[in-house]
């Protein structure tokens, strides 16, 4: 429910640098000159600083107190130790960071320097995810990364070493060249490895990356043309599904599988609706309004306004900052819109009788229509309590949230 836990704040840390740009990549993120890193992190403590002063202004609220940081990219490894301390030392001192909170970072295998796990232990840095996608060295290749298999193994003991044991794999079915057969392998070198965590996603095949691009063209650059199709990236995710839950790695949410205790705390704040803070390039933010302006029907609590942003995806716009991040407030139907499609990629699924609580009996019941729909197509299961994505819902859940959206929202969506 929104709002719960909205005494404490996530804090995403958009680091866009990295060394090659992959070919299956649709983030704000490239290959920039050493140059801009320390202009950049200057940028990013400006930010920080002005936070809070920002959300004020726009009758939001943010929590001082921060239980999550993530810092995501591009490879935040890139930077130098000491712009990492820098950053850290100035987010310490604007919010009050839990001495238990979960501080994650991402990192490219074989681009993590002695110097930068020692910095990022000293930081308080406790959980990395590392972008494999694939364990066979082939694929990594073709795809842009720049690591082996022997190389991931090495970062993997060498974080342990350093007491990072939290540790999570990005894997991606439907790399160039891939097969079931290799998919298998990388499967097997990942529960080989031993991490708590597991994050497992179908490639996407849009104009936002040069393979999608390619793909959509059928033309044959970065190997595009060796693309496995849709109906075997769908069997490559469900068996993925099913050999990380034989060891132990429970599937969560559509892409994401742990060991008990181990899920992501970070992203499940974005998938229950709590607050985050995002800073830097491209990087999206979600606060309430400091004051509670709806009154749902039937007298249930009040519903505060939410307030989304987000920042500029142009690294020369960012730089020369400050800049002012797009914002909009969510209406109650919008919230509510956001309640099932983020709570249907959970396993745990929408809790309905709290949906009703929040929103009110008349706001929901078009959903719950709905539901009944898609419970006669096998795409969801209700069992009176929870509504949640069948095995089949969850290969066309982009389908299937569509359906929760006004329809004036799906046309906007559709023109954009």
């Amino acid at each position: 429910m929104t709002g719960s836990g909205g005494n404490a704040l996530g804090i995403y840390v958009s680091i866009p640098f990295c060394r090659s740009k992959c070919t299956y990549c649709n983030f704000a993120s490239g290959v920039y000159p050493a140059a801009d890193h320390e202009r950049y992190v200057r940028r990013v403590i400006e930010d920080l600083v002005g936070a809070r002063a920002w959300a004020a202004k726009l009758g939001a609220e943010l929590p001082r107190r921060v239980d999550t940081v993530y810092l995501g990219g591009g490879t935040p490894t890139l930077l130098e130790p000491m712009l990492l301390a820098r950053l850290f030392t100035a987010m310490r001192a604007e919010f009050d960071v839990d001495a238990d909170a979960e501080i994650t970072m991402e990192c490219a295998p074989g681009q993590l320097a002695d110097a930068m796990l020692e910095e990022m232990a000293a930081a308080g840095v406790n959980r990395v995810s590392l972008g494999v996608q694939s364990f066979v060295d082939s694929e990594a290749h073709a795809s842009g990364r720049l690591h082996s298999r022997a190389i991931v193994e090495e970062d993997l003991r060498r974080l342990r070493a350093a007491g990072i044991t939290n540790l999570n794999v990005d894997l991606i079915a439907g790399l160039a060249g891939q097969t079931p057969a290799s998919w298998e392998k990388s499967l097997n070198a990942l529960l080989g490895s031993g991490v708590p965590h597991a994050s497992v996603y179908m490639l996407e095949v849009d104009e936002d990356s040069r393979l999608g691009r390619e793909v959509l063209k059928g033309g044959s650059r970065y190997h595009a043309d060796l693309v496995p199709c849709d109906d075997t990236m769908a069997r490559m995710y469900e068996r993925a599904i099913e050999l990380l839950e034989e060891a132990g790695l429970r599937q969560y949410e559509i892409s994401n599988f742990s060991r008990f205790g181990l899920a992501s705390r970070h992203n499940l704040r974005y998938w229950q609706r709590r607050p985050y803070l995002g800073v830097g390039l491209d990087a999206s933010s979600m606060a309430l309004h400091a004051a509670v302006s709806w009154n749902g029907a039937r007298g249930q609590a009040k519903l505060p306004n939410v307030l989304r942003s987000t920042t500029t995806d142009d690294l020369k716009e960012y730089l020369a900052g400050p800049t002012t991040p797009e914002t909009a407030w969510l209406p109650p139907e919008r919230q509510h819109e956001e309640a099932w499609f983020l709570g249907l990629r959970m396993n745990a699924g929408v809790d309905v009788a709290a949906l009703t609580q929040e929103f009110g009996q008349e706001m929901i019941e078009p959903a719950l229509q709905t539901v009944e729909r898609l419970v006669n197509d096998g795409l969801l299961t209700f069992d009176g309590e929870r509504v949640r994505l069948t095995a089949r819902g969850r290969l066309i859940a982009n389908d299937v949230f569509q359906e929760f959206l006004e329809p004036q929202v799906v046309e906007a969506r559709q023109g954009a």
